[in-house]
């Protein structure tokens, strides 16, 4: 089968299958806080990591929410880790609040502290970034032309751990059991794992995960 994006059989495909293939995908679950100290909680589906050194990682708002406006408007943004447990936590904080009411008593979430950014933290999650925006990139698609996406950057600058999921020196995924995106309405669990030795000269990365 192949089939152009905007031309896909609709009787075969109802339903759009380009999120289920780039899947599972880290879920973006992002706290801000405005300058005048609205907060915002929300997951986002387009959500990773792209550098180690700098650790830069970023989410993309379809249109220009909540996260995105705060994000950019205060320069910071916390990622906090969604886990198996949270699950339905994560999901409720989807919701379609009105800006400035709080999707952390909505969801019966405690806020932690951050240290480095003013925006808090989900404290249940098992791991928390806290990140400084590097940039925000507004999406262009064919010939220049602008889409109603932006993708926020940001450089983590802190580091929040559970040192319950700590095992020998290395954060143990299937005990944090991690959720992932899919496509559809669809999530996964990371609850067993496998290592596979890199080609010698490929880069070993296992100390750096």
């Amino acid at each position: 089968m192949f089939y152009e994006p905007h031309a896909r059989d609709r009787a075969l495909l109802p339903h759009d299958p380009f999120k289920a293939l780039i899947s599972p995908r880290p879920v973006g679950w992002i706290s801000t806080m405005g300058r005048t100290g609205e907060i915002n909680l929300a997951p986002y589906s387009f959500f990773n990591a792209f550098s180690g050194a700098p650790p830069i990682v970023g989410f993309c708002s379809e249109g220009f929410k909540d996260s995105a406006f705060l994000a950019q408007e205060s320069g910071e943004f916390v990622w906090n880790l969604a886990n198996y447990d949270l699950r339905d936590q994560m999901n409720a904080t989807s919701a379609p609040l009105p800006r400035g009411s709080s999707e952390f008593a909505h969801a019966g979430l405690e806020m932690a502290d951050c240290v480095l950014v003013k925006a808090p933290r989900v404290k249940a999650s098992p791991a928390s970034l806290e990140c400084k925006v590097t940039q925000v990139v507004r999406l262009d698609a064919l010939e220049g032309v602008q889409t109603d996406r932006y993708l926020v950057l940001g450089q983590v600058v802190g580091v929040h751990l559970d040192e319950a999921y700590l095992r020998d020196g290395v954060m143990d995924i299937t005990l944090m059991k991690p959720i992932a995106r899919c496509g559809y309405q669809d999530y996964s669990v990371v609850d067993k794992v496998f290592s596979i030795k890199r080609p010698a000269g490929a880069g070993n990365q296992a100390a750096g995960g």
